[in-house]
């Protein structure tokens, strides 16, 4: 067995670059500090080109098929750098007035980046539970920074109990299919699966008790109790990790996990996960009608997302039919690592017009955002637009997104479920226009302007391009879904 360990070297620069931030910190005097987000950025910039030139094309694999290095695994390494660089970014004016210890932040949440990407290569259950609790220690840890802070304090509380919890139902049926089939690798999972005949109760059991770990960690419903009071509590910046980076880095692993290790029983398990995705979408979205903390409402928002991903996953092949199709498999897949590339630059822009306020209001209610777009009117604008595009309207991502995995649903049968999913995004749309209101017509409590350090207003600037440029034009976007695509089936 020839392992070349370069096939890690994003892995190993960003690692690197978690330890030399930690080490600026330790030496930098106060008034220097503020170059340590720049450095992490410029490091990571690094690492994404150097992962770009050296792995493109490369389809390999470490301890025998333990962790891949393949066009999926490619694909989400550099999503999940770039969503690195970009969560930096978004907290630097955040941290600068409302954290101590600067280095510590940006080191543990490049940590967190690493095990992010260990979870979309791995390729074996025992290496992605290991790497999935790294990310978990990781967001533990931020999710509490703001040790001061009750909320913080208490939601950091729930997510860890919870999250021991969710680790333990993983690990169990992770036992229980080592135990029945002898292996833990997905390719070998498969074959033995194939081969089976009709599951044991063991067998099922050990698959149930894996969604329902896997449910806790993406916060499907009933799974999701954790996430409204560890979204509240976390730092702004770590709201938007915990709803981005790491539900895309679980469903790069379930994507992965369900099409290559457990296709052959897919009868078994798309009725499970269409009850999930519906119950999820309509919770989700429902429950969020209620919430006037704009954070708790974004933590209900995306526990709807994820039933519309979870959707995706149940569309993975036709319903009622042995046989998959390839084709239809592709339009699945492309529709869930489009939706999450969309929702991650949508929901990104939202969280830092969200912090522009925060930091010099206090306010992170929806009554907060009273004359927003009158004080800051490139906040109101851009917080606007990411709303509209979370609810899937026309010319934004979130709508070419919805679009695709709307019609993966529907070209494998499950056309009823594409329906629910609508219905469950025009929900949303009445709760996202309860914000537009305060930004546009309620009046502000003060006339006093917001100001928006430039960083910031270049971060939006970006981030609203992306919204509009990959709704209207998703080409380039699509051909490097489809080369991930390519290399998980």
């Amino acid at each position: 067995m020839n392992n070349n360990f370069l096939l890690l070297i994003p892995e190993f620069i960003v690692t690197g670059l978690a330890f030399v931030v930690l080490t600026l910190d330790l030496f930098l005097p106060e008034r220097r500090k503020w170059v340590l987000p720049f450095v992490a950025v410029a490091g990571l910039a690094v690492a994404l080109v150097i992962s770009l030139a050296y792995l493109w094309g490369v389809n390999d694999s470490l301890y025998d098929g333990v962790i891949r290095v393949d066009g999926y695994a490619l694909f989400f390494k550099a999503f999940f750098i770039a969503l690195g660089g970009v969560v930096i970014l978004v907290s630097v004016d955040f941290v600068r007035r409302n954290l101590d210890h600067p280095g510590e932040y940006y080191g543990i949440l490049l940590f967190t980046v690493v095990a992010m990407m260990l979870l979309a290569a791995s390729g074996e259950l025992l290496t992605a539970y290991i790497s999935l609790e790294l990310l978990s220690f990781g967001l533990y840890v931020l999710v509490a920074y703001d040790r001061y802070n009750a909320k913080s304090n208490e939601g950091a509380t729930k997510y860890i109990l919870l999250g021991a919890f969710s680790s333990a139902l993983l690990l169990f049926g992770i036992s229980q299919i080592y135990g029945l089939l002898g292996t833990t690798r997905f390719d070998e999972i498969s074959r033995a699966l194939a081969g089976a005949g009709a599951l044991s109760p063991g067998l099922i059991l050990g698959i149930a008790l894996i969604v329902a770990g896997l449910g806790f960690k993406v916060a499907a419903v009933p799974f999701h109790m954790w996430a409204p009071d560890a979204y509240e509590g976390a730092p702004i910046p770590i709201t938007a990790h915990l709803a981005v980076g790491s539900k895309a880095a679980a469903f790069a692993l379930v994507l992965r996990l369900f099409a290559e290790a457990f296709m052959p029983i897919v009868e078994q398990w798309q009725v499970l996960l269409v009850g999930l995705a519906v119950i999820t979408m309509l919770l989700g979205n429902l429950v969020a009608l209620a919430q006037r903390n704009l954070k708790r409402l974004l933590a209900y928002s995306s526990v709807g997302q994820v039933g519309y991903l979870l959707m995706g996953v149940a569309a993975l092949a036709k319903t009622g039919e042995s046989g998959t199709s390839i084709e239809l498999s592709h339009l699945a897949s492309n529709g869930i690592m489009l939706h999450l590339v969309a929702y991650a630059v949508t929901n990104m822009a939202a969280f830092l017009c969200l912090a522009a306020v925060f930091n010099i209001t206090g306010r992170d209610d929806i009554a907060g955002m009273a004359g927003v777009a009158r004080r800051a009117p490139l906040v109101g604008l851009v917080f606007a637009v990411s709303l509209f595009s979370l609810a899937g309207l026309p010319i934004f991502v979130g709508f070419t997104s919805k679009f695709y995995l709307f019609n993966a649903a529907a070209a494998q049968g499950l056309l009823w479920v594409a329906g629910v999913a609508i219905f469950a995004s025009l929900i949303s749309l009445y709760y996202y226009l309860m914000v537009v209101r305060q930004l546009y017509i309620e009046p502000a409590g003060d006339a006093a302007r917001i100001p928006v350090p430039p960083l910031t207003m270049g971060v939006l600037g970006a981030l609203f391009a992306g919204m509009i440029m990959l709704g209207v034009y998703p080409a380039p976007l699509m051909r490097a879904v489809q080369y991930a695509s390519d290399a998980l089936f």
